[in-house]
This record gives structure tokens, C-alpha cells and sequence, in this order.
């Protein structure tokens, strides 16, 4: 096919690929601050468009109306998706896209190799060959362990059902595997002597070890962890495809999955500091921890004093500082509006209002910081882990809304805990805890938290909306 670009030199194409590297480099900059975030996306997403326009166009692979109509059902089913996922089930959709994104590496590496390897090998290189092979491995591991890590989000998946020994022998069999499938297309690629088109099954065989492997990594990690592996997988999606874009030689991709890798890694770093994990556990996927030593009969039994909307009310009229901490039950029952407005009235009648958020609230980095700008709470009200700690003994009220684990003192008190270890808020340093819950159960980690039983604290319970509405409705009233 003639391309709709031919006579634009190589260098005018690698300018094009500049300018979408810039954008992609602003955007990803503007996305650091809620204000500017939207406008990040935008431009992320143009310099994408412009990478991928010019390339084809370039090349001539389609028509102007054959890529037209592919960018119009990709966007049609990007926005559909954008509008009709809840917001508690982002994470999720970001662990698909993690994995569409590896798969897509996979595929595009080895159809590559196929290409190259048909009619004549002679353009095939022990370099292409190399990176080919890596892409696949892991663009599918991280296809496959992707749809693992959304299931166990969206609990459709369960535990793993065999030993950790056992986890790990699989593992490694499958690692082997896919290595020494690379291995051969790449020795075969350097002793040249016969066409690789009957080889190029190989490359499959990889792909497929590299899915099951993928499988067994992200099986057997606990829920509580999956916000890590989220990120993690992320890195890979990225890794993938930037070896994907030597395969090709193309720039953009190459910048675009450098860009992504090494933001991923570093999130995932973040991550790991801030659940106390290390990362070498992550990469084998080691994650998880016993169980905790104290049942929850023994915590709770006798010790919990329920509070009303009422009483809440009253302790708010005298607070002079008064600190919120959501969590994903906030974002369940969409309460991020009445808890905008509670801070809001509560500021208007002089009391220092701040929200305290763990980053890893909500199963996803920034899920709560997204949802509170959202409500148009000011970025500067939102106060990370080690900036709010230090204030929790100069509070009056610690207000939770729907958080569990990212406040539970088992973390710092007890070393058999499955989080021991992991920074946490310490809201029990205030003068009153009101800690607003449906009902006693568990978060994500399974496990008690001895905080709702401390002396300091009260149990709100209810949805987080009808909650927030209501103590809302009381203060305003009290206050009037």
C-alpha cells in the first residue's frame, strides 16, 4: 500500500516521534497534581495518537478510512468503558489495561519474527531475536497474571491451592521453560544455516510457558497485596513494551514503555515502603504472611462502644482540629460528596479540617486523592502518612470513613500480623476515633483490628454515605 507520507525523510518521522516524547513526558508531569491531571491525560494521550497516526501513515500499513475506523472503535470503546466501570472497580480496569498492553507486545513481537522469518531470514539478527523472545516472555506474563490480579479484585478468583514449595517448583519449571525456548530461536538466528520459519512454533511455546507462569506468579499473593502487584505488572506492561519497540525499531514506543516501565517501577517501590514488603518478594512473588495471633472474638468481645450521628455531632461542636481518613468504603458508597461537604461546613465554622491519606488506600495509588478532588477538596487539605502522623496527638477528632487495615495498630503491635510492620496512620493517638464501618468485618488483609476496640474509639455504623449525610444534617442543624 502507498503511503499517504512517502517522500517525508526517516528524520522527519523520528521529529514527529520527538514531539510525541515531549508530550508524553509533560503529560506524565502534569499528572503529578490533581489541578493539572485531566490536562496530562489529554496530552498523553495526543502524543500517543501522533505516534501512532504517523507510523502508520508512514508506513503505509492502512488506508486513511481503515485507520480512521480503527481509532474511532478503539476511542468508542475506551470512552465506554471510561463511563460505565464504577469507581471502586478502577483497579481492576488498570489490570486490564496492564495486560491488553502485554499482550499486545507479545503478539506484535512475534508476528514480527513470523514476518521476518517467512519468505527470507536474511534480515533476521541474534538482536531481534533477543529482544523478540524477552518481549514475549514478558508481555505474556504479564497478560495472563493481569487477568489473575483483576479477578482476585473483583473476586472472581480464589486462593491458591497448593503448598508454596510447590508454587515455587512450578515456577521455576516454567521460567526454564520459556528462557530455553528463547534460548534456541536465538542460537538458531546465530548459526544461520537454515531459513527460521520451522522454528518460529518455538516462539509460541514461549508465549504459552510465559502465560502459565504468569498464572502461578499472581495466584498465590494475598488481596492485600494486589495494589503492588498492580503496579508491578504495570512496570512489566511497559518493559514489554519498550523491547517490543527495538523489535520494531521504532522510537515512540520505545520512549512510550521506558517512560511507563520506570514509572511503574518506581510506584512500586512506593508501594513496597509503604506496605513494608520488599520488592525481591514481589518480583517472586512471595508476597503474603501469616496468620494473626489474636482471633477476633478475643478483640472485640465486650470492648466496642457504638455511637450515633448524635453524639458524633456533639463531639464535632467542640473540635478544634478534626482529621478525615477515607478508605475504599468511602469510594464503595460514593460518600466522597458528603464528606467534601461535612469538612467544608465544618471549616466554615472555624475548625481545622485535613484529610489523612495512606498510599495505598482504596486498592489503587491516589484513589482517594482522585475521589476527594473529585469533590473539589483542595489538594493542600490532603495530607500524606508521614506529614499527618506527627499531628495526630494535637487532634480532637479522627474522623475514618470506610478505611480498615491502613489503621490498624496490629501493624506497629503485633510481629505475627500478616501487615506487621506496615506504616499506618496512627489515628488512636487522637483524642476520639470515630471509625464509621458497616459492620465489624474485615478489610482486605482478613484480619481484626484491635483499633475499633481501644477506649479512644466509637463505631459509626452504616453506609458511608447515608452516615456522612446524616452527621452532616446534625451538625448543620446544631450549628445553625
Amino acid at each position: 500500500m502507498v503511503s499517504v507520507l512517502e517522500g517525508l525523510p526517516q528524520s522527519g518521522l523520528e521529529l514527529m516521534y520527538l514531539v510525541a516524547a515531549v508530550m508524553f513526558i509533560q503529560g506524565l508531569r502534569d499528572m503529578t497534581h490533581p489541578r493539572t491531571a485531566v490536562r496530562g491525560n489529554g496530552l498523553s494521550a495526543g502524543g500517543m495518537a501522533l505516534a501512532v497516526v504517523v507510523t502508520v501513515l508512514y508506513t503505509g500499513l492502512f488506508s486513511l478510512p481503515l485507520l480512521g475506523a480503527a481509532l474511532l472503535i478503539g476511542t468508542a470503546v475506551g470512552v465506554w468503558l471510561a463511563v460505565s466501570v464504577e469507581t471502586t472497580e478502577m483497579p481492576q480496569l488498570v489490570g486490564l489495561f496492564n495486560g491488553f498492553g502485554g499482550g499486545a507486545s507479545a503478539l506484535v513481537a512475534g508476528a514480527e519474527l513470523v514476518d521476518i522469518a517467512g519468505p527470507s531470514s536474511a534480515a533476521l539478527t541474534v538482536e531481534l531475536t533477543t529482544t523478540a523472545a524477552i518481549a514475549g516472555i514478558i508481555g505474556s506474563v504479564t497478560l495472563v497474571g493481569s487477568f489473575v490480579a483483576a479477578g482476585k479484585l473483583h473476586g472472581l478468583v480464589g486462593d491458591w491451592p497448593f503448598d508454596a514449595r510447590l508454587g515455587h517448583a512450578i515456577k521455576a519449571a516454567l521460567f526454564a521453560v520459556a528462557v530455553l525456548a528463547g534460548l534456541a530461536l536465538v542460537v538458531r538466528t546465530a548459526l544461520g544455516t537454515a531459513p527460521l520459519a520451522p522454528w518460529v512454533p518455538t516462539y509460541w511455546l514461549l508465549v504459552g510457558a510465559a502465560a502459565l507462569l504468569g498464572v502461578v506468579l499472581v495466584y498465590p499473593i494475598g488481596g492485600a497485596d494486589m495494589p503492588v502487584v498492580i503496579a508491578l505488572l504495570n512496570s512489566y506492561s511497559g518493559l514489554a513494551a519498550a523491547t517490543t519497540g527495538f523489535v520494531l525499531n521504532n522510537t515512540a514506543l520505545i520512549v512510550a514503555g521506558t517512560l511507563v516501565g520506570a514509572s511503574g517501577l518506581i510506584l512500586t517501590v512506593i508501594m513496597c515502603e509503604s506496605m513494608n514488603r520488599s520488592l525481591t518478594n514481589v518480583l517472586f512473588g512471595g508476597l503474603g504472611g501469616s496468620e494473626s495471633s489474636e482471633d477476633q472474638p478475643d478483640i472485640y468481645e465486650g470492648n466496642i462502644t457504638e455511637t450515633s450521628p448524635e453524639e458524633v455531632t456533639m463531639m464535632l461542636e467542640v473540635a478544634d482540629r478534626v482529621v478525615i481518613v477515607p478508605g475504599y468504603g468511602m469510594a464503595v458508597a460514593q460518600a466522597q460528596h458528603a464528606v467534601a461537604d461535612l469538612a467544608a461546613t465544618l471549616a466554615d465554622n472555624g475548625v481545622d479540617v485535613e484529610f489523612g491519606i495512606h498510599p495505598v488506600a482504596g486498592r489503587m495509588p491516589g484513589h482517594m486523592n482522585a475521589l476527594l478532588a473529585e469533590a473539589d477538596v483542595h489538594y493542600e487539605k490532603m495530607r500524606e502518612l508521614e506529614e499527618v502522623n506527627p499531628t495526630f496527638s494535637e487532634t480532637d477528632v479522627v474522623l475514618i470513613t470506610g478505611a480498615n487495615d491502613v489503621v490498624n495498630p496490629s501493624a506497629n503491635e503485633d510481629s505475627d500480623s500478616p501487615i506487621a510492620g506496615m506504616p499506618v496512620l496512627e489515628v488512636w493517638d487522637a483524642g476520639s476515633v470515630i471509625v464509621n464501618k458497616r459492620s465489624l468485618s474485615h478489610g482486605f488483609a482478613g484480619i481484626p483490628n484491635p483499633l475499633f476496640a481501644k477506649s479512644n474509639t466509637s463505631m459509626l455504623f452504616g453506609d458511608a454515605k447515608d452516615s456522612m449525610q446524616e452527621l452532616l444534617a446534625q451538625y448543620q442543624e446544631a450549628t445553625e
